[in-house]
């Protein structure tokens, strides 16, 4: 089969579905697309920038994909994983987190000098390290001012903002805007409890911008917003640029957010799975089936697997096995067992570790039933843990 970095791929463009090897990781191809378009699309029609978030899919194939659909851009969370998607040919990256260590900073300066690159910072510190370090190379990136918008994790308080702003630009560092990205509030699963959660962060994301009025400074852009939240952060008119990434496909846990009785502002009312492991049946007892799924194959940090269309419960069954029983038996044997060799098909709880525990993406043309393998693309940020 054709080697994906190095190793043996899974399947051969032109396969059938049914020939791809298992576990595997399979895009449904059609279904991504459909997802593509209709981010793209809702964000045109609010007038925003698309930049989505690549540590979802760690692919170049795909970012250009994004691309070409309508985002200015992707954001990555390591240096390395800009550095990879730039070898690649992904040519603007915004690296939405911050860096402190000078000889990261030393590799950003230099990466600056072959794409289009931007970069979060809420210390002093981090400021001061990134000037010398473009200083001394001779370029130039975007430079975020991350504020706490109520994660609890990175960034400052928004009445600081203005300060560390300031601080940006005494270096003449091109100041860009502001980092506002509440990863906390993605899978609060009532859409009352998102929109609480947003409507503070938008009180934080005018603090902020107080703050830096009061500094003489303007905010260009406010970015952030995720694939739970971010037809808030478009109805609040404060955001201008959306970072969503797991849109692209859907994991899980995305999908048990409850939508509430109405579409929230102009979203489209659901994105589509298109990511899945596929699996095959390699035993059979009295009461379940057993796949050669693993959580080596799948991340349970959000939870287990969902079985697509199979009326199964998939059970944890340590590295390379995951157990099936039928849902809502009442007794052994009270619902059909899948029979030995039978595709089962997972939706990862999680995509993005899901997909950094793989190689590479099948991508499949037609569905998954009677589809046809249409490419096998390397998953390129793979590991990028720097």
């Amino acid at each position: 089969m054709t080697s994906v970095a190095g190793r043996r791929a899974p399947a051969r463009v032109g396969d059938p579905v049914a020939a791809i090897d298992t576990p595997a990781l399979v895009i449904d191809l059609d279904a991504m697309e459909r997802n593509l378009a209709a981010m793209a699309a809702f964000a045109h029609a609010q007038g925003l920038r698309l930049r989505p978030h690549a540590k979802t899919h760690k692919s170049a194939a795909i970012a250009q994909l994004q691309r070409a659909a309508g985002a200015v851009g992707v954001c990555v969370q390591k240096l390395s994983e800009a550095e990879a998607l730039a070898e690649q040919g992904v040519p603007d990256l915004y690296i939405s987190n911050e860096i402190v260590d000078p000889a990261k900073l030393a590799r950003v300066a230099v990466l600056a000098g072959r794409v289009r690159l931007a970069i979060a910072v809420d210390s002093h510190l981090g400021i001061d390290r990134l000037a010398a370090a473009l200083k001394a190379e001779g370029t130039e990136v975007d430079v975020f001012v991350e504020i706490d918008v109520g994660q609890g994790r990175c960034g400052v308080a928004p009445a600081d903002a203005g300060a560390l702003a300031l601080r940006v630009v005494s270096h003449g560092l091109r100041w860009a805007g502001l980092q506002a990205y509440h990863g906390g509030a993605q899978h609060l699963r009532s859409a009352a409890e998102r929109k609480a959660a947003i409507e503070h962060a938008a009180g934080a994301v005018r603090a902020a911008k107080a703050s830096l009025a009061l500094a003489g400074l303007a905010c260009p852009l406010v970015t952030g917003a995720g694939t739970g939240t971010f037809a808030l952060e478009a109805a609040s008119g404060l955001w201008g640029e959306l970072q969503c990434g797991s849109y692209v496909f859907m994991d899980r846990d995305y999908a048990d957010n409850h939508l509430g009785p109405e579409p929230l502002g102009a979203a489209p009312v659901a994105f589509e799975h298109a990511l899945f492991v596929k699996s095959q049946v390699i035993s059979v007892g009295a009461a379940h089936a057993v796949v050669d799924a693993g959580h080596k194959s799948h991340a349970i940090d959000s939870g287990m697997p969902k079985v697509w269309q199979g009326g199964f419960e998939f059970r944890n069954g340590g590295d390379e096995h995951g157990i099936l029983t039928p849902v809502l038996h009442t007794e052994p044997g009270a619902a059909a067992l899948p029979s030995l060799g039978d595709t089962v098909w997972l939706i990862p709880g999680h995509c993005d570790p899901t997909v950094n525990l793989h190689g590479s993406y099948v991508g499949v043309r037609g569905g998954l039933a009677q589809g046809v393998v249409e490419t096998v693309w390397p998953v390129d940020a793979r590991g990028c843990l720097t």
